[in-house]
């Protein structure tokens, strides 16, 4: 196996020189760095990781500890972050939290041991012990997905990447008012987290800029969750005055809210609308299709480590809050007729089998 020793004769210079190419220590000039790089293609040469990060005090390792992985959204936030950290030379260690603040310190402080250079985690619903923990030990870590109020409990200040969740919610409820419902029920997300609260925020936002009184009543918990939201949806419908439009808060939810309507044998949107934040990739397929708002899911991971690896190259820097906007995505599950564009593109599919 080929040493960094071979590399420096190959290439005609130090074997400090080929350190600072690897590591990024010191300039090195252009050509001299271009004979290393050649010399370490043509010997096949693989750097010593673990060695290398007992020198520079950094294993280019990145902890990522998101909750339900197998959720779709966070799937594609997990391929944001995995090429972004790829395209810096960073690997990734993965850990699920599963949204229980003891697990998820201790899944935190295990990330910590493993020594990666910094943190990118979705908090939980209730993260003063992860909080206290990334604190005490100057953790470099990105809150993503969810927010943390920087006031709450003195809590020490941490960069952070999210969608914007209230103005999209709100547009959603207009959308639904515009269509004359004046009963729009909202099965909400997991009470505690940033995303739930700002979008009900937005949800009663929407219904005072449509002249709708709140109701109570017409919010129910689904807790992030299908089964939850199932039954969430359930009492809705159970109501003596019930919805005649719904909005889901996550995509998971939506799934649970469509089980409860087809048990039910109600129709979307003929007898009730259906909108949802959150898309996904078959959320076009579904009949009627399903109007969504669409975050930015991929972008969202990807701007975690972009800032991740801000704080890493300044530590001293002031904390930020990156917030990227939504989408609206208009399909028909609203009550909307088909977009002519739409229907000329399914007319045109279907005259091309």
């Amino acid at each position: 196996m080929p040493t960094m020793a071979d590399v420096a004769r190959s290439a005609g210079v130090s074997v400090a020189t080929v350190s600072h190419v690897l590591n990024g220590t010191r300039p090195v000039l252009p050509h001299t760095r271009r004979a290393v790089l050649d010399a370490i293609d043509e010997l096949g040469y693989t750097p010593n990781t673990l060695a290398r990060s007992l020198v520079t005090s950094r294993t280019r390792s990145i902890g990522l500890a998101v909750s339900a992985i197998s959720n779709p959204y966070f799937t594609e936030i997990l391929q944001g972050v995995e090429a972004a950290a790829l395209e810096e030379g960073y690997s990734l260690l993965i850990a699920d939290p599963h949204d229980d603040p003891e697990h998820e310190r201790k899944v935190v402080q295990l990330l910590h041991e493993r020594r990666v250079d910094g943190m990118i985690v979705a908090p939980s619903a209730d993260p003063r012990e992860l909080v206290a923990y990334l604190g005490r030990h100057a953790v470099p870590t990105v809150f993503l997905d969810r927010v943390i109020d920087a006031h709450t409990d003195n809590a020490p200040r941490f960069d952070q990447v999210c969608a914007e969740n209230t103005d999209p919610m709100a547009r959603l409820v207009t959308h639904l008012a515009e269509r004359s419902h004046r009963r729009i029920g909202l099965v909400a997300g997991l009470p505690g987290l940033s995303t739930t609260g700002e979008r009900i925020t937005g949800y009663r936002q929407g219904l005072a800029a449509a002249g709708l009184a709140h109701d109570e009543r017409l919010v129910a918990p689904g807790n992030s969750e299908s089964a939850r939201a199932e039954r969430a949806t359930s009492d809705l419908l159970s109501l003596p005055a019930p919805p005649t439009a719904l909005i889901t808060a996550n995509n998971a939810m939506t799934i649970g809210a469509l089980r409860a309507l087809r048990e039910r044998g109600l129709s979307v949107p003929d007898d009730i609308a259906l909108c949802c934040f959150d898309d996904f990739a078959w959320a076009d397929l579904f009949s009627p299709r399903l109007t969504a708002i669409a975050q930015p899911s991929k972008e969202i991971g990807a701007q975690a480590v972009r800032v991740l690896l801000d704080r890493l190259a300044a530590p001293d820097r002031p904390a930020r809050t990156v917030r990227l906007p939504c989408t609206f995505v208009h399909r028909t599950s609203c009550g909307c007729p088909e977009r002519p564009e739409r229907a000329a593109d399914q007319s045109r599919k279907g005259s091309d089998s």
